[in-house]
């Protein structure tokens, strides 16, 4: 049960371009930013930094990218992104479902490649608290990305960041689809919607 209730859609008129934006990538509106919504200026600020990290126009594929999100998602604990992030990336993305249910052995399943490998122990050590990266695991990273493109790796990772600590502390409710989506392929792995179900 969230700790803090999101705003009705209908309410946010304002908002009304952001949110066409975001049903557009994602196919709903999630309630983390209906939540965000209660300060004012937070929701355009963050739909900007998201827009600018996720949107086009970005140099590093979007496949991974989705990847990245939910090994970020999944190294911080947090239920309902590691939802999300499953959802959009099979769902919107295109990622095979069987590659993200081989993904929590990424290091040695063959469906990934050595830059994926690269870039997805970047995410899991990111998100970890302490940081847990390496020298080496950016020696790593620089075989296979320029420094823009790990500037944009490090920018999902960082956003998922800040979602993370914003999702699982303010326990938001789960919408239908990521739920579903996740019930279905990360159930097995120890996942369940825990606080993020519905009342």
């Amino acid at each position: 049960m969230s700790h803090v209730d999101p705003l009705k859609q209908k309410e946010l008129d304002q908002h009304k371009a952001i949110f066409e934006l975001v049903e557009a990538a994602m196919g709903f509106v999630p309630n983390s930013m209906l939540t965000m919504a209660r300060k004012p200026g937070l929701i355009e600020s963050f739909a900007a930094l998201a827009g600018t990290i996720q949107g086009p126009g970005g140099k590093v594929d979007d496949q991974l990218k989705a990847m990245i999100a939910f090994v970020t998602s999944r190294s911080a604990g947090c239920n309902y992104c590691m939802a999300h992030t499953s959802h959009t990336a099979v769902e919107k993305r295109g990622v095979d479902a069987a590659k993200l249910e081989a993904i929590w052995d990424y290091e040695r399943n063959e469906l990934f490649t050595d830059a994926e490998r690269a870039a997805l122990t970047v995410a899991q050590g990111a998100a970890q608290v302490p940081n847990a990266t390496t020298t080496e695991d950016f020696a790593a990273l620089k075989k296979h990305f320029d420094d823009e493109q790990i500037v944009e790796i490090v920018a999902v990772i960082s956003l998922f960041g800040f979602l993370n600590r914003w999702n699982d502390t303010m326990a938001t409710e789960l919408e239908s689809e990521p739920v579903g989506f996740a019930s279905e392929h990360l159930s097995g792995h120890g996942w369940s919607v825990g606080k993020h179900a519905a009342e």
